[in-house]
């Protein structure tokens, strides 16, 4: 046994000794545990640095390719990534050469391993022994880390986020807009917590969707955010809303009222459940409230009154929905409830069949004799008279715009219509889409001089009133040539030779040049009318020739621009 070892040991010499031949070996497979009790004795013989080194090179056999690409910072923030070797150095696959193709050939399926890891065990030694390769490599993949780490909003102060917030407030609402962005960064949170960007919020559907039901644990989350908003965040608020909420809206104005001192606004729109001591609370605290809108909700009347009686005096601005509860507030207002208001629209849906409403003008020019704005939208206003012989001498002296539109049909008439106009010498926006009953005649005796805004067209099928041809609209456009900005006459049946004669008028305003839209669709309007307004009407920027039965085909359409206009003219 001994002899055969040594001859076994001696013969693995030779082996590391000399290069694989190309023949076979006979007995390899039987020599097996020879070698490994001949590797035992000659390893034990060797120092022990020799096996430190061996375990060193074993333990890098595997090595990771370089990297052939560099990545650097471009310009606007961009990371290029560039080739900087050849095409095929450092990549996974290497082309083969000529001389390797013929060695797989020639050795066939005989150990070609002892070649691959001299190979590999030189090269590691080669890095191993070589710093400078080893750092580059090392350096190499934090290149793009180094261009991440280099973000913009550390250096971005803190006013342009803010001012880049405010357009998206001023577009989508501060809520939950800037409750999300607050979550980003520190940077975010601070701009996001600046109190110009509170002072109007809108709140709806946050928590729940329409329609369903809220659980009480949803209900405590909606108290617990609306005492944090309030604490942290509405201490400048100016305009709060809320829309759809079925529950919680005491709660909701309550708190809003107490912590929000500069409360000038509060609006609800189809919100149920505003009970009288919300209307209490607003009085204790909200002092600077001037505009309330109260547009298709629900809410107790009386608490509404009371607080009317109370803090009327400091409301400019109502904004109401036709009811036979609410119609009690119209009867309080006229009574002197709230002598300074600016601002009063009574509305109803379009689809509402009970929209009359009865009231008495004289009695709402004495009670409001600060009056800008007076609208009633789809409501058959009935005029009531009063009792007493005493009546109001002013009318409304600084009424802007009266608004008396229906989509039905209307009891106003030339009179009615100077009784509510005849001291409005400042109206600007004229409003009678519906009103049938009123005449050219009754629209010249009006005394405003600078009238800008008149929508006089019919938009309904039903309840038309006569198809008689009508006369007089030079009347208008005469009187208001030099200051009128929108005409509006759809469907309006005047004579061809009356609307040629008042479009002329229109065109003479050539100094002055201001009207900007003319609505005459479904008119008589004939091409030679048309000629003489645009042909000198330059700022003319919308036309409405739909449903013209005088004017080809091809020209019975809207046109937007002067530039589109310019083109009806050469067709013309």
């Amino acid at each position: 046994m001994d002899s055969s070892g040594a001859e076994a040991s001696t013969h693995s010499e030779s082996k590391d000794n000399i290069a694989p031949s190309t023949s076979n070996i006979p007995g390899q497979g039987g020599d097996g545990p020879k070698s490994k009790k001949a590797s035992l004795k000659r390893s034990a013989g060797e120092p022990k640095n020799a096996k430190k080194t061996k375990k060193q090179k074993k333990a890098r056999v595997s090595r990771p390719a370089q990297l052939g690409y560099t990545v650097h910072q471009g310009e606007d923030m961009l990371l290029v990534i560039s080739s900087s070797t050849s095409q095929y150095d450092g990549s996974a696959w290497m082309p083969p050469k000529k001389g390797r193709k013929k060695k797989k050939l020639v050795k066939g399926k005989l150990k070609a391993k002892p070649i691959k890891k001299k190979k590999t065990v030189r090269a590691k030694a080669a890095l191993a022994n070589n710093p400078v390769i080893k750092t580059q490599e090392a350096a190499a993949p934090f290149v793009p880390q180094k261009a991440v780490d280099h973000r913009w909003g550390e250096s971005l102060p803190e006013e342009v986020l803010i001012n880049i917030f405010q357009m998206v407030v001023v577009q989508d609402g501060a809520v939950p807009f800037l409750c999300r962005a607050g979550r980003v960064c520190r940077l975010w949170n601070a701009a996001a917590s600046s109190p110009v960007l509170w002072r109007q919020v809108t709140v709806g559907h946050c928590w729940i969707a329409p329609g369903k039901t809220q659980l009480p644990k949803t209900e405590q989350k909606i108290k617990g955010t609306f005492d944090w908003l309030a604490s942290n965040r509405f201490s400048q608020l100016r305009d709060f809303s809320l829309c759809h909420w079925k529950k919680n809206v005491d709660y909701a104005v309550g708190v809003v009222s107490q912590f929000c001192p500069h409360l000038r606004s509060l609006a609800l729109s189809y919100c149920t459940g505003l009970t009288a001591s919300a209307f209490q609370v607003l009085g204790l605290h909200s002092r600077s409230l001037q505009s309330i809108n109260l547009q298709y909700s629900e809410f107790q009347v009386e608490g509404l009154l009371e607080y009317l009686e109370n803090h009327g005096s400091q409301i400019k601005q109502m904004w109401l929905t036709h009811g036979l509860k609410n119609d009690r507030l119209l009867s309080a207002i006229t009574r002197g409830y709230c002598p300074d208001l600016e601002f009063l629209e009574v509305n109803t849906r379009l689809d509402s069949k009970e929209c009359e409403l009865s009231l008495c003008i004289q009695a709402l020019q004495g009670a409001c004799p600060k009056l800008k704005t007076f609208r009633m939208l789809n409501v058959r206003l009935r005029h009531k008279t009063m009792r007493s012989a005493a009546d109001s001498a002013l009318g409304f002296p600084l009424l802007e715009e009266l608004c008396m539109a229906t989509t039905s049909y209307s009891y106003m008439t030339d009179k009615d219509l100077l009784d509510t106009l005849f001291g409005s010498t400042r109206l600007r926006v004229l409003d009678l889409r519906g009103c049938t009953r009123i005449t050219p005649s009754g629209l010249a005796a009006l005394p405003c001089l600078e009238l800008e805004c008149l929508f006089w067209g019919h938009y309904y099928s039903s309840h038309v009133g006569s198809s008689a041809p009508k006369k007089g609209l030079h009347q208008v456009t005469q009187k208001w040539s030099q200051t009128l900005q929108q005409l509006d006459i759809a469907n309006q049946l005047f004579t061809e030779e009356d609307l040629e004669i008042a479009m002329r008028y229109l065109a003479q305003a050539t100094e002055a040049d201001t009207l900007r839209s003319l609505n005459l669709s479904g008119t008589r309007v004939t091409p030679p009318a048309l000629r003489s307004v645009i042909s000198q009407l330059t700022a003319l920027s919308y036309l409405n020739l739909s449903s013209c039965r005088y004017l080809p085909r091809g020209l019975k359409k809207i046109y937007r621009g002067q530039e589109d206009i310019r083109q009806l003219l050469d067709k013309l």
